[in-house]
């Protein structure tokens, strides 16, 4: 799983409360060229939400679990078909073959997660600190794939990726209320606008 190849190097967060509507935004998303997506597993149902699209969207989909905690949520989230896993923070000795999103704030736990082999650091919470922190924690980890999460819009995302993230999470600024119940219609509207604000940012 290489993420600098992901489409508009963007993974989108789906988070809700609506099961039924998490899935339509994944696949609606998938439809308008956002195809890597990671499902909160604060989601009702998020198991199932997972396995659905990944029975709608084949064994090739960036499909992710999010918010994983625990062992068990690993495990569950491998049988329901994601393909990575990402994680809010440090959990330690987490038991899984998945490749990892490892999230991390400090140097300490930036060196831990990458310790741990971590696939990317999830940079989270990336508002905390603001771009000026990614550059200067570039400054000692330059080899360190970041993926900065939290606060992300399409401003900050293509100022994120110009400093060196190898993607970027987004949630609410993309998804809005969609995975709850919202338009989808206005969700296809943010996905084009997103790629439309994204694509110059990628190409260079």
């Amino acid at each position: 799983m290489d993420l600098s190849q992901l489409p508009y190097r963007t993974l989108a967060i789906v988070r809700g409360t609506d099961r039924d509507a998490a899935v339509r935004t994944v696949l609606t998303l998938a439809e308008e060229g956002i195809t890597a997506a990671e499902v909160s597993l604060t989601t009702p149902d998020a198991f199932g939400v997972i396995e659905q699209a990944r029975r709608e969207l084949g064994p090739d989909a960036v499909l992710g679990a999010g918010t994983v905690l625990t062992d068990a949520d690993a495990a569950r989230s491998a049988d329901a078909g994601a393909s990575f896993l990402v994680t809010p923070g440090l959990v330690p000795d987490l038991a899984t073959e998945l490749p990892c999103l490892i999230g991390a704030l400090t140097p300490s736990e930036v060196i831990a997660a990458t310790r741990a082999g971590a696939l990317a650091v999830k940079l989270f919470p990336a508002s905390h600190g603001g771009l000026g922190y990614l550059k200067a924690l570039r400054d000692p980890f330059p080899q360190v794939p970041f993926l900065p999460v939290g606060g992300v819009d399409a401003a900050t995302a293509r100022a994120y990726l110009a400093a060196g993230a190898v993607a970027v999470g987004v949630g609410s600024p993309l998804i809005g209320d969609a995975a709850s119940g919202g338009d989808l219609w206005a969700l296809r509207d943010r996905a084009a606008q997103w790629r439309h604000e994204l694509a110059e940012a990628v190409a260079e």
